[in-house]
């Protein structure tokens, strides 16, 4: 069986030193960023898709050791391991892959490795069942289980189903993170691109206050006209 040290040495040598530098420079690992401390190697993430295809029938417990690597492109490489085997797998296997996510926040630590899962996992788990763990998300001190709550919705926006996002959009209106507006912008947005008026219903409501950074996001489909209404209210 690959073990999960095999793994991290097959990827470090796929890296790449200038890769690495760009990388966290772009995914802000400076003190005092959002992504402070966090290690590359240096490898694109076309390299790492390919990679979820030899891999994507590891056990869960080396899935799990993967994620808790301190290398940015390995935790990458297990979410979206796991997006595949909850894809694919039973109901047992869905509820674990759904626990372990959750028990392992801390190590979903930047956008892209929440925006690449959380819909196809925490999402996907919860489109049937209670939607009272979001709301438990959406309050943490957390920035990146605040924003796992919003992106878990865009499973549910994709059915048409709007209404925890819109929720968790209100709640979060005095959040001051700005990758938690550009997130509800975002899926405001997705919204819009469905049913534009329930969307505009909720900023007819809300734009006075919603933070610049979401509202911009949340309207950048609209016509220009439209646009410069909600700006200049």
């Amino acid at each position: 069986m690959t073990s999960s040290r095999q793994i991290i040495l097959r990827l470090k040598a796929l890296g790449s030193d200038e890769i690495a530098r760009h990388s966290q420079r772009f995914f802000k690992t400076g003190k005092g960023e959002y992504g402070e401390g966090d290690l590359f190697l240096g490898i694109r993430v076309p390299v790492i898709r390919q990679c979820v295809k030899e891999w994507r029938d590891l056990p869960l417990d080396v899935v799990l050791e993967i994620l808790q690597s301190p290398f940015h492109e390995a935790r990458l490489l297990a979410l979206l391991i796991m997006v595949k085997q909850y894809a694919a797998g039973s109901e047992q296997a869905r509820n674990a892959l759904y626990r372990v996510y959750l028990h392992h926040t801390a190590c979903i630590n930047n956008w892209d490795l929440v925006d690449c899962s959380a819909e196809h996992v925490v999402g996907a788990h919860l489109f049937t069942r209670s939607r009272a763990p979001l709301y438990r998300l959406a309050k943490s001190e957390s920035l990146w289980e605040r924003r796992i709550a919003l992106l878990a919705t865009f499973h549910f926006i994709r059915r048409n189903d709007f209404e925890d996002l819109l929720k968790l959009a209100e709640m979060l209106l005095p959040d001051r993170e700005d990758l938690i507006h550009k997130a509800a912008g975002w899926m405001l947005r997705e919204v819009g691109k469905r049913d534009r008026s329930i969307e505009t219903e909720f900023l007819e409501r809300h734009a006075r206050s919603m933070p610049r950074t979401m509202l911009r996001y949340a309207i950048e489909r609209f016509p220009e006209s439209a646009r410069q209404r909600f700006l200049h209210q």
